[in-house]
């Protein structure tokens, strides 16, 4: 017998409907404080439609987009419950209207922040020059590769990329 769409569900209900282990949803309610089930005598957990939403939302985007928790976490912060919910029912519309609404005032983002990044977005570079290989800059180089020199800024940003790069290759991995 199937429950009604505005029923509570237990948590091991939205563990089997979200295909999670249920010690995963207990670990999100301390990382995200939008999850709060209603709990009862024992310490039983009832989960809302709404709280449901979220944790399909979350889970979507943890696990097929690649965000991490603390990105969730800011979108969250950013955008509202609703949002990250829709996300998971795929309903564009609401999730362009909840951006629109929580972006009315845009802030500038800053560059070379330490914030998560959703995986596969680059982080903004540190400076925003390109390197300077061709019509370089008046510093002394400090490394020679060839018949091209390096100065210290670029080895800076060509170990950013590089350590960037690593990062990518690491999440592949456990991909696969």
């Amino acid at each position: 017998m199937d429950k009604s769409p505005d029923a509570f569900r237990t948590i091991s209900e939205v563990a089997d409907d979200l295909d999670l282990p249920q010690h995963v949803l207990r670990f999100w309610e301390t990382r995200f404080t939008q999850i709060k089930p209603m709990k009862r005598g024992g310490g039983r957990r009832y989960y809302r439609p709404e709280d449901v939403d979220l944790l399909k939302g979350i889970r979507h985007l943890l696990y097929d987009h690649g965000y991490t928790i603390k990105g969730v976490q800011k979108l969250l912060k950013v955008n509202g419950n609703r949002f990250v919910a829709a996300i998971a029912s795929g309903d564009l519309a609401t999730v362009e209207a909840l951006a629109a609404a929580s972006h009315e005032e845009p802030t500038p983002p800053k560059a070379g922040s330490d914030e998560d990044q959703i995986v596969g977005r680059a982080k903004a570079p540190a400076s925003r020059r390109f390197f300077s290989f061709v019509g370089g800059g008046d510093e002394t180089p400090e490394i020679s590769i060839g018949k091209t020199s390096v100065g210290k800024e670029d080895r800076a940003l060509l170990q950013e990329a590089l350590y960037d790069l690593l990062e990518c290759k690491r999440l592949l991995d456990q991909v696969r």
